[in-house]
Parts: structure tokens; sequence; C-alpha cells
């Protein structure tokens, strides 16, 4: 394995961990009905594991990123993105949607909470 494919996998690992700190706050987030529109604070899925960034996004939003196993949810910004194994696919004011690539890819779909269960 190459020290790029390594670091790939590193990368991926520390996104999915955030992506399961995501999963289980869902419910917790579900419940902030009292902002108009609700925009609950979930964890920055970007691949540096110092990043405590919040992204602010709606229930209706995350569910629409969760469709694939692929797709991460990041705060704004190119410092947020790991171009090595991952590219942008959404850019909004709040939050950036990336996409893995690779073996960063591979390791998302079989480590997905949504479709490992």
């Amino acid at each position: 394995m190459t020290a790029d494919e390594l670091d790939a996998i590193r990368i991926a690992a520390n996104e999915n961990l955030l992506r399961e700190r995501n999963e289980q706050s869902k419910a917790v987030n579900a419940v902030h009905v009292w902002v108009d529109p609700p925009l609950p604070d979930w964890t920055c899925e970007c691949g540096d594991a110092a990043c405590s960034n919040p992204v602010r996004v709606s229930i209706e939003e995350y569910e629409a990123i969760r469709t694939k196993s692929t797709w991460f949810m990041v705060a704004p910004g190119s410092q947020h993105v790991a171009p090595d194994v991952e590219r942008v696919v959404q850019r909004e004011e709040r939050y950036w949607v990336v996409e893995k690539v690779g073996v960063a890819a591979e390791m998302s779909k079989e480590l997905d909470p949504r479709t490992s269960e």
C-alpha cells in the first residue's frame, strides 16, 4: 500500500467517525423546532482531527446529504477539503458537501452506518 493510500484511509476513517457522531446526534438535533427554519449544529466531517467547526444544517438538508454513502458535510472553505480523497459536489453558504473518491469512497461505503445495519 502506498503512502497516499494510507493517508486516504486515515482521512476516510476520521471522517466516518464524525459521520457516526452526527448520526447519533440526529435525534437531539431534530428537536430544534424553536428556530425557523430549524438549523441545529452538526460536527464538521472533514478529515482534520483537530477541526471543531460546527456546521448548521437542517434535518432535511442532512437527510439529503445522507442519501449517498460517499457524501460528507463540511464547514465551508477549502481548508476542510482533502483534494486527494474527495471533491466538492455542493457549495452552500453554511456548508459544503464533499464526495469521497477512490479508496476513501470504498471505505465510506463499507462504514456507512445506514447501510451496514
